[in-house]
């Protein structure tokens, strides 16, 4: 349920960033014998971030590990952000954010597993997933209805462009 708070928080957001494997993908890790990673990756997920990237909200990339298909899947959306390998992600969004000139508390992140945390707690806005473990749900003000990589990222996209009321703009091409 999303509650006032949540939605107070979702009008503000300038900055949204996401973690990958669990979030913008559900959590399996693809690997060949070779070492070649393979994600999969949700089509509503891409569009429902192009369109909030054209609403004026800049979407980000902050994970712990690197593959070159998350280089892939960002160049194809748009994402300018990316940062990969970020073990201290916490560090790595402050200074992002730094670099930009956006608050923490005008940025939201959304995560899966405890290495989120520290980015969740500093936040104006913190999301996860049903699938995520406890402790990190505590911590969000809100979590999807639908999973990682099923959807959720779209949810999330959809949710803050109504609250920030660029939605019907971003409908409108498609409704004409």
């Amino acid at each position: 349920m999303i509650t006032r708070e949540a939605l107070a928080r979702a009008k503000r957001v300038k900055l949204l960033g996401f973690d990958v494997d669990g979030v913008m993908t559900d959590g399996t890790l693809y690997l060949s014998d070779d070492g070649q990673e393979y994600k999969g990756f949700n089509s509503l997920d891409g569009h429902g971030l192009k369109m909030l990237r054209e609403s004026g909200v800049v979407p980000a990339i902050v994970t712990g590990r690197t593959s070159r298909v998350v280089e892939h899947r960002a160049r194809n959306l748009g994402i300018a952000h990316i940062h990969q390998g970020a073990h201290d992600k916490l560090a790595v969004f402050l200074k992002m954010l730094d670099d930009l000139g956006i608050a923490a508390e005008e940025a939201a992140f959304m995560g899966d597993d405890v290495v989120d945390l520290p980015v969740m707690r500093r936040v104006g806005l913190a999301l996860t997933v049903p699938a995520a473990p406890e402790l990190v749900k505590s911590h969000a003000h809100y979590t999807t209805l639908r999973e990682g990589g099923r959807g959720a990222v779209r949810e999330v996209c959809e949710w803050i462009m109504r609250a920030q009321d660029t939605w019907q703009a971003q409908m409108a091409p498609y409704l004409a």
